[in-house]
Formats: structure tokens, C-alpha cells, sequence
């Protein structure tokens, strides 16, 4: 049968979409790649996450039944492996690189062919589906499947905003601690309290100054999450241009000038977990068939 891999990047937030439903991601170049053997085992879908083999696979399993279901009915099965070098449930988009590039790849090995906003929107209905977002995360799932930054409404899964920021000089640092957060952990009601500073940080990635956005987001989330601050500031005084926050986190994203890269480190090594160094991403979710 059939075999087609795909290959979609990871993403750091901008705006955090839980708190108004609106937000904004920039893709970055961590990646996932999904490889879809179609089977003929109709309604049955075999899923294993290469790295991780004891995290769950509902997300991946739930995006390829998906996309069969809509566009071969019951006439396929498949074999879904993913492999990928994003850390789970830290704030990184792992789910949406995951669902975009199982999407892309399942949709390839049936020889079909969608606009890509379909492909994205596949991804996002079986996140819902999965329970790995609160949001749907309209906003990530682009920023991860498009490249650059992508600003929208994901309560109406609208993309307002897209544009490629200049990467000149500039590199993108992780601070990954050990911990997990999972969307499951999250209470929406807590939220209330920073949408007014949420919504201004919105509205200044849409003017394109997406380092203060990213910078107010960190802070407002970091207090509602309640995590320490340190690294954040502790990046910005060594001389990040931006730093907060990635999703739910517990990962911080900063956005570095080349030249501060090793201050910037140096202040995040006392720090329990892994830096990871990376940079901007701007290039869209890409397949290959394999057989």
C-alpha cells in the first residue's frame, strides 16, 4: 500500500489564545514528520510515536480516522508513526505539528488534495476532538503548517495577519524544563482577570510588534499559571529582545540578537531543564511519498 511522510514545524506563542480566543504564533524550526501507510483494514488506525512510545497516541489516531473517514469512507485503514525532536506538552506545539503533518500525510497517501487552510482545519477539529487544546488552536496549527507569524481569530478559525519577520541575526532560544503541562491541567475561569492585558498584546501583533506582544503575553500567563518569572527576566536583562512564556508553557521562548547568545545562556544554566537554540521557520508543511 500506499506510504507518504510529511513534515510540519513546531511554533512559539505570541499571543496565548486561551484567554479571549484570539492569539497569534510564530513558527519555528523544530519539526515533526508523520509517515501514513494506508491498510486494507477499514476503520482501523495503528499509531506509534517513535521518541516517546508511552505518550498518548489519541491525537495522531484521531486526525488520520478523520481525514479517511471524510475521504474514503470505510475503505481504508492506516499505520501512523510519528517522529519528532519538539518536547511534548511543554508549550511548543507539538499537538499541531503532529495533527498538521498526520493530516497532510494521510490526505497524500489517498491521492487527495484539499487547500491547505482544509488541511489545517482537519488538524484543529481532531485536536478538539482528541482533548489536547482548549481553543482549538486555530493559531498555532497555522503558525506551525504555514511558517512565519500568523495572527487570527480562533473563534472563527480567521487568519488575520500574516507576515515573515526578519531572522537576520537573530536566533530563538528554549528553556524546556523537565516538568509536562497538558491542556487537561488547564481551568479556563481563571483567565478573566488578564484579558484587557491579553487583548493589548493581541493588538500590537497585529501592528507587526510582535516582541512586546510576546514579552506581555509571558507576563500576563506566567502569573496566571504561576510560574517563576526568573527566566524571563533573567533573558531580557542578559539581552533577548523578548522573552515569555510559550503556550501553557512550562517552555520560555526568547527571541535573541546573535550576539547575546551565550549571555543569554549563561543567565538560563542555573535553571533546572534543556536549552534548545533554533530560529524563525518560514516554510509551509511539506510531503513526500515514499512508495
Amino acid at each position: 500500500m500506499r506510504t507518504v511522510e510529511a513534515l510540519s514545524h513546531g511554533a512559539i506563542t505570541i499571543v496565548n489564545a486561551m484567554a479571549t480566543g484570539r492569539g497569534a504564533a510564530l513558527g519555528i524550526r523544530l519539526w515533526t514528520k508523520a509517515r501514513v501507510t494506508l491498510t486494507d483494514n477499514p476503520g482501523q488506525v495503528q499509531a506509534r510515536i517513535l521518541r516517546e512510545p508511552g505518550e498518548d497516541t489519541s491525537l495522531i489516531r484521531v486526525t488520520a480516522m478523520t481525514v479517511l473517514r471524510k475521504f474514503a469512507g470505510q475503505q481504508y485503514g492506516a499505520i501512523v508513526e510519528t517522529e519528532s525532536n519538539i518536547p511534548i506538552a511543554v508549550g511548543l506545539k507539538s499537538s499541531s505539528a503532529a495533527s498538521n503533518a498526520v493530516a497532510a500525510a494521510t490526505l497524500a497517501a489517498l491521492n487527495r488534495r484539499t487547500s491547505a487552510r482544509e488541511t489545517v482545519r482537519l488538524g484543529v477539529v481532531s485536536s478538539l476532538k482528541a482533548g489536547v487544546t482548549l481553543t482549538g488552536a486555530f493559531d498555532d496549527a497555522c503558525a506551525c503548517y504555514f511558517g512565519g507569524l500568523i495572527v487570527t481569530n480562533n473563534r472563527i478559525c480567521k487568519i488575520l495577519k500574516h507576515y515573515r519577520p526578519s531572522s537576520h541575526r537573530i536566533r530563538v532560544l528554549l528553556h524546556v524544563p523537565m516538568i509536562k503541562k497538558y491542556s487537561g491541567d488547564v481551568r479556563q475561569s481563571s483567565f478573566r482577570s488578564i484579558e484587557r492585558f491579553v487583548d493589548l498584546a493581541y493588538q500590537e501583533a497585529l501592528k507587526r510588534n510582535y516582541l512586546l506582544s510576546l514579552t506581555m503575553n509571558g507576563i500576563a500567563y506566567s502569573g496566571i499559571f504561576d510560574y517563576d518569572m526568573s527566566p524571563v527576566t533573567d533573558a531580557l536583562h542578559a539581552g533577548a529582545l523578548a522573552a515569555g512564556l510559550s503556550g501553557k508553557g512550562p517552555a520560555i521562548a526568547a527571541v535573541v540578537p546573535d550576539r547575546k547568545i551565550d549571555d543569554v545562556i549563561s543567565a538560563w544554566e542555573s535553571y533546572p531543564g534543556r536549552i534548545i537554540e533554533t530560529t524563525f521557520n518560514l516554510e509551509k508543511t511539506s510531503v513526500q511519498v515514499s512508495t
